[in-house]
C-alpha cells in the first residue's frame, strides 16, 4: 500500500487511518455527498469497509490540517490495460475554493509521475456540472455517457461521464 504524503498547493493528502472515520462518516452523511455516494444507513461501516478494501487507496484531503474530504484511487496493473482510477468527495463547506481541483491534481501528478501511469480515469455523475467543470480544468476530457451507470440512495440508475486524461494533458499549475 503506498503511504506516501503529498503535497498540493492548498491541501495535503494522507492515507486515510482509523482515526478519519468519523470525519469521513460526517462528511458522507452531508445530503450533497451523500446524494453522490449513498452508502446506506452504516456509513461508518461503509469507510471502514473502503479503508480496508486493498484494492483502493483511500487518501484525506486536509486543510489547514483538517479533514475536508477523501479522495482514493486504483489501478489496473495488466500492462496492456495499465490505467489508474480516482473518485473524490469534499465537504460541501469547503466547495468553490478550489480545493477539489487542487487534491486531483495532486494525485494524478503522483499517479503520473510516481506509479508510471500513461491514463487517469474519472467518472463523475452525468449532471455533476461542478464537478466536470473542475476536473476539464485539470486536464480530463470527456469520453462519453455510460447510460444508467449507478443506482443512486433514491433507488433509481443514473447515468455516468466517462472522463479520462492523458499524461501530458496534466494541466500542472
Amino acid at each position: 500500500m503506498d503511504t506516501v504524503t503529498l503535497s498540493g498547493a492548498r491541501v495535503r493528502l494522507r492515507p486515510a487511518v482509523g482515526d478519519d472515520v468519523p470525519s469521513l462518516t460526517r462528511i458522507r452523511s452531508t445530503p450533497e455527498v451523500y446524494r453522490r455516494w449513498g452508502g446506506g444507513d452504516d456509513l461508518a461501516g461503509v469507510v471502514s469497509t473502503d479503508l480496508a478494501d486493498p484494492g483502493v487507496h483511500l487518501l484525506v484531503i486536509l486543510f489547514e490540517d483538517r479533514v475536508v474530504g477523501a479522495i482514493q484511487w486504483s489501478e489496473e496493473d495488466d500492462p496492456d490495460y495499465r490505467h489508474a482510477g480516482i473518485d473524490i468527495y469534499l465537504d460541501p463547506a469547503f466547495h468553490r475554493r478550489g480545493l477539489g481541483s487542487d487534491a486531483v491534481r495532486t494525485l494524478a501528478r503522483h499517479l503520473i509521475d510516481d506509479r508510471g501511469h500513461h491514463r487517469l480515469v474519472i467518472d463523475p455523475a452525468a449532471d455533476n456540472d461542478a464537478a466536470i467543470r473542475c476536473y476539464a480544468t485539470i486536464g480530463f476530457r470527456q469520453v462519453g455517457v455510460m447510460r444508467r451507470y449507478e443506482r443512486g440512495p433514491d433507488g433509481d440508475w443514473h447515468d455516468g461521464l466517462l472522463m479520462d486524461m492523458l499524461a501530458h494533458e496534466l494541466v500542472r499549475t
